[in-house]
C-alpha cells in the first residue's frame, strides 16, 4: 500500500515520465542502458568512500533498484530504497523476489516524509540522478542529512549547468547518440558543483570528496576522472 499520496517536493511529470519506463529498467540494453553502464562505477565510488559491509543503506530515488540490489549485494546489512512512482517500485521488489536478494526493502514515501519519521537511521544514503528532477532540490538534500547518522555518509549525483553540459548531456546523449530517452532532462534544473556544495554546507554536511563521470563516445564507456563539467559525484559526512 502506498505510505504518501501527497508530497509538496514532487514533480508529477518527473513521475510519470518514469513510470512509463518501470517495464524497461532492468533491460540492461534498453532505453535504461546508461544507468546500467554507470551503476558498477558508482557502486565502487560508494563502497571505496563509505563501505557498506553490514550498514544500513538509503537510496533516495531508487526506481526499480538497480543501485539498491548492488548495494545489497555488496553486503549492506539492509537496504532501504524509497521512491515515489510505485510502478517503478513493483518492479524493484519483483526483480529483488526473482533475485532471491532479501536485504533489500522497497517503500512509497517521499525522502522528506521519511526524514520526518527515522530522523539518524542510516549509516549511508544515496541520491542519485534525482536532484535534477526536483522543484526544490535543498528540500531533498536537507532530508537526506537528516536521514543520517552522525558521522554517517550522503552521496549525491547530477549534472553540472553550463554550455558543455548542454551540448553533452542534452543534445549528444537525447539526440544524438540515443543514449539516453528524449525528454529525460531539463538543462535548467542541472545544479553547479558550487550549488551543490551550498545546499550541502546549509543541511550541515561536510564535503568528503568530488570525482566526475565522463562519457566516452568511440568506446562507448563510462569512466570516473577529476572532470565534473558534465557528470558528477560527491560524497558528503553528516
Amino acid at each position: 500500500m502506498r505510505e504518501e499520496t501527497r508530497s509538496p517536493n514532487v514533480d508529477a511529470a518527473e513521475i510519470d515520465k518514469f513510470a512509463r519506463l518501470a517495464q524497461n529498467w532492468w533491460d540492461t540494453q534498453g532505453e535504461l542502458k546508461s544507468l546500467h553502464d554507470i551503476n558498477p562505477l558508482r557502486l565502487d565510488y560508494i563502497v571505496r568512500t563509505a563501505g557498506v559491509q553490514g550498514k544500513t543503506v538509503l537510496d533516495v530515488g531508487c526506481g526499480g533498484g538497480i543501485l539498491s540490489e548492488s548495494l545489497a549485494r555488496a553486503g549492506a546489512a539492509r537496504v532501504v530504497g524509497i521512491d515515489m512512482a510505485e510502478q517503478s517500485l513493483a518492479v524493484a521488489r519483483s526483480h529483488a523476489a526473482q533475485q532471491g536478494v532479501a536485504n533489500a526493502e522497497y517503500r512509497c514515501i517521499s525522502v522528506e516524509d521519511l526524514a520526518a519519521a527515522e530522523p539518524q537511521q542510516y549509516d549511508v544514503v544515496t541520491c542519485m540522478e534525482m536532484l535534477e528532477h526536483v522543484p526544490d532540490p535543498s528540500s531533498v538534500i536537507r532530508a537526506c542529512a537528516k536521514l543520517a547518522k552522525p558521522e554517517g555518509y550522503v552521496f549525491f549525483s547530477t549534472l553540472n549547468r553550463n554550455r558543455k553540459s548542454y551540448a553533452y548531456a542534452i543534445v549528444a546523449a537525447e539526440y544524438v547518440l540515443n543514449i539516453v530517452p528524449k525528454g529525460t532532462h531539463d538543462w535548467q534544473k542541472f545544479i553547479t558543483p558550487a550549488e551543490l556544495a551550498r545546499m550541502a554546507r546549509g543541511a550541515g554536511l561536510s564535503p568528503e570528496s568530488m570525482c566526475g563521470l565522463t562519457y566516452h563516445p568511440v568506446f562507448g564507456r563510462y569512466a570516473l576522472n577529476d572532470d565534473v563539467s558534465v557528470n558528477y559525484m560527491a560524497a558528503y559526512r553528516a
